[in-house]
């Protein structure tokens, strides 16, 4: 599979899945793992995924067999607020607190924040220029002064060079140690609505708040570095967000609505001669 190009992430994922079906079934009798697959409780995306994993293994061997049909079923992301995912990158110690914060501005999968190098951060304009996984296309990516700033404080703490890894460590500890942070805190608070946010939702609401600001599909897909739209098109689902959920101002004037759009909010209409703003909380 090296060989063949395959991605780090790839290379670990089906080495871990091929050892997990080594633990309970015999990798060279087929059936037996079918039945094995069959028999877990897991869903029918994990199977899949297992299967997949399975059919590289016989192929390689020259095992026959026929892989199994295990459909992945579609589910609804649950978007979590700006507010829980602030709360829980301010809950962070440095580094884990820096890594969020990019996650949630850059929308950046943890393999690809976790494989920056410094030379892949312009600090000047404050862009990032990810090497993109899974295929994806190119893209460059803003970041915050609040972001560039804790990014050139870590840089000259830790004395990094350009070629050097900007974070220390691996995908898998990133989400280790984020699941510790996360679970830590729910605890702490008393809020399980905190326990059931993933990493992986930082991606999602870039990619959800990225659409909702441009109403541009085709930059949105070019943002999350997508092969595929219908990938994109998931998160033009997420808009339907509660009343409760913005911030409505109004302006009376050009000055006042300038303003409000530069801070990012929406125009909506105008009622009484005042437009009306709103931005999602």
């Amino acid at each position: 599979m090296k060989n063949n190009g395959a991605g780090e992430y790839t290379l670990k994922w089906s080495a871990k899945t091929l050892k997990f079906l080594s633990k309970h079934t015999d990798l060279n009798n087929p059936e037996s793992v079918k039945s094995f697959i069959a028999s877990l409780t897991s869903g029918d995306g994990y199977k899949h995924n297992l299967c997949l994993s399975y059919d590289k293994y016989a192929k390689y061997c020259g095992i026959e067999w026929k892989m199994p049909t295990y459909k992945r079923t579609d589910r609804r992301i649950k978007l979590p607020t700006k507010e829980k995912l602030e709360m829980l990158i301010a809950s962070a110690r440095k580094p884990l607190n820096i890594k969020l914060q990019m996650s949630m501005e850059t929308g950046l999968r943890p393999v690809e924040l976790c494989n920056l190098k410094v030379k892949d951060i312009d600090l000047t304009q404050r862009l990032v220029y990810p090497t993109t996984a899974k295929n994806g296309a190119s893209r460059t990516l803003k970041i915050s002064n609040s972001l560039t700033a804790q990014l050139i404080d870590h840089i000259t703490s830790n004395s990094l060079a350009p070629n050097d890894k900007l974070f220390k460590g691996t995908a898998e500890n990133y989400s280790k140690y984020y699941r510790q942070r996360r679970n830590a805190l729910a605890k702490k608070l008393q809020d399980p609505t905190i326990h059931l946010i993933r990493l992986y939702d930082f991606r999602h609401y870039f990619a959800t708040m990225t659409y909702h600001k441009t109403k541009d599909i085709l930059f949105t897909k070019q943002q999350m570095g997508h092969k595929k739209l219908e990938t994109t098109l998931i998160y033009t689902q997420l808009l339907n967000l509660n009343d409760d959920e913005w911030t409505c101002k109004t302006a009376k004037n050009v000055t006042e609505a300038t303003q409000l759009i530069e801070a990012g909010f929406e125009y909506i209409t105008e009622i009484d001669g005042l437009k009306l703003f709103r931005k999602r909380k």
